[in-house]
């Protein structure tokens, strides 16, 4: 799919295997897991750590790929016509038919706990819950199986950084007669009197501009699509308030960017991932980080995940040598840093400043006591964005980076049958990962599946035929 939207130029580099390492404990007592792909050599290295648990393991990877794999449901209930969906859906099919929708009202704690009492073993089945945004006893087991099966064949990171990937897009879709625009936001869609979508008005600067069209598709999520750019009285019909009704906001996230001195061999950097949690029961973790008062929390921050962008890119060296970056993301209530959302992006003030600063300095002790090699001397820059902060840059409404919550009640079939594509409004489509899953493949899902119901036609089936041809050709030309 990515070759087609970027004319193969697009390239990707595999990440280290293991690709991610778990570590549960205090510096006094810390276990680390490594976490391979690999369809048998993920299992086979957890049972080297976890001897007597090879059952376990075994019945673990079975319920992860049968949810997983049947995920094409999903998309069926999206893509057929909606009383057929309904249909489905109230009469029990839905369920019966699709191991994906019986496995989804199910937590990840709830089916991890039953198959072993290893709490070790417990925390590392549901580590990478923070890839998706919930604790595992709120996460579906069916959203955690997709993201288990999606790693089994392997990690990757985008050659010269995430932008790429931007940057490789936009000459196609200028060619076929598109245009990309930025710092032109849209803040509300048009309609007509018949209550169609007919284009949107655009800001440019304080002037309003209407870009009319014969559709309007949103990548906006779901909440600011009908909550900020619909009329009021489109936004109050019974159909658009079911949907939303349907959906919450997801947990907000944390994000802080460190800028070091030194090569990847100097800071002891891989490619690969780290999943720090101060002990193994992760769901008590955070609730009480979430529940605590914001100062105290900021303080001990129990769970984080780590990356090093700069050691994944093969050609980072040769741009900016001798440097090194991290990324790290952890949870932060949206409530926390509420007071300071309608300040200047750039001043908010004292209090702000010293709260961001109680989180770095906190999350940077973490970080050394993993990373001894990387020491406060090599620390050239250290910054904050907070929940408030990715609601100026992406517009997320409660600072949430993965879209709407993705807790079991989104995953049930009665939801993925009413929030699809279609809107209630003619003319007016969702796209990305509030209509599917989120992330960058669950994006990139969402829009297929929103592609294929504008055009008529299963372009997640053609995009399958589209592998099949051109891995047979590349067969022949080896």
């Amino acid at each position: 799919m990515l070759d087609q939207l970027t004319n193969g130029q697009l390239q990707w580099e595999p990440l280290d295997n293991p690709f991610d390492h778990v570590v549960l404990g205090p510096p006094e007592n810390r276990r680390t897991y490594p976490i391979y792909s690999g369809r048998n050599r993920f299992p086979d290295e957890l049972k080297k750590f976890f001897p007597g648990e090879e059952a376990a393991i075994d019945e673990y990877m079975r319920l992860v790929k049968k949810a997983g794999h049947n995920v094409w449901f999903m998309c069926l209930l999206k893509l057929v016509p909606v009383p057929l969906a309904k249909f489905l859906v109230y009469t029990g099919l839905a369920n019966r038919l699709s191991f994906f929708f019986r496995m989804a009202s199910r937590s990840v704690t709830e089916v991890v706990n039953e198959l072993t009492e290893n709490n070790d073993l417990r925390a590392v089945f549901s580590y990478s819950f923070g890839t998706y945004g919930n604790m595992p006893k709120d996460a579906s087991f069916s959203m955690h199986s997709l993201l288990v099966c999606h790693y089994l064949t392997g990690a990757w990171y985008p050659i010269g950084g995430a932008s790429e990937i931007a940057y490789h897009m936009i000459p196609i879709v200028e060619k076929a007669g598109g245009a990309v625009l930025v710092r032109a936001p849209v803040n509300r869609i048009l309609f007509n009197d018949n209550k169609e979508a007919i284009g949107v008005s655009v800001m440019k600067g304080q002037e309003e501009v209407h870009v009319h069209a014969p559709m309007v598709i949103s990548d906006a999520g779901i909440f600011n699509t009908y909550q900020h750019l619909l009329p009021k009285e489109l936004q109050a019909m019974p159909a658009i308030q079911k949907q939303l009704g349907m959906m919450k906001n997801g947990a907000g996230g944390l994000s802080i960017f460190l800028g070091l001195t030194g090569t990847k061999e100097d800071l002891g950097l891989k490619a690969d991932n780290y999943w720090i949690f101060a002990e193994h029961n992760l769901d008590e973790l955070v609730d009480t980080y979430l529940k605590g008062n914001r100062e105290e929390s900021a303080k001990s921050v129990p769970l984080l995940f780590v990356a090093s962008p700069s050691a994944k890119d093969p050609t980072w060296e040769e741009r900016s040598p001798g440097k090194s970056t991290l990324s790290l993301v952890s949870f932060a209530n949206y409530e926390w840093f509420e007071e300071w959302k309608d300040d200047k992006v750039t001043n908010r003030g004292t209090d702000y400043k010293e709260l961001k600063q109680i989180f770095c300095d906190s999350i940077l002790e973490v970080v050394m006591s993993v990373f001894p090699k990387i020491t406060k001397d090599k620390v050239e820059f250290i910054d904050a964005g907070t929940p408030i902060t990715n609601t100026h840059y992406i517009g997320a409404p409660k600072g949430e980076i993965y879209g709407a919550d993705h807790g079991t009640s989104r995953f049930s079939a009665e939801c993925n049958a009413t929030v699809r594509p279609q809107t209630p409004l003619k003319n007016l489509y969702l796209t990305g990962q509030d209509v599917f899953v989120c992330g960058f493949a669950g994006a990139l899902a969402g829009a297929l599946t929103c592609g294929s119901v504008i055009l008529n036609r299963n372009l997640h089936l053609d995009a399958i035929a589209l592998a099949k041809k051109t891995k047979r050709v590349d067969t022949k030309k080896l």
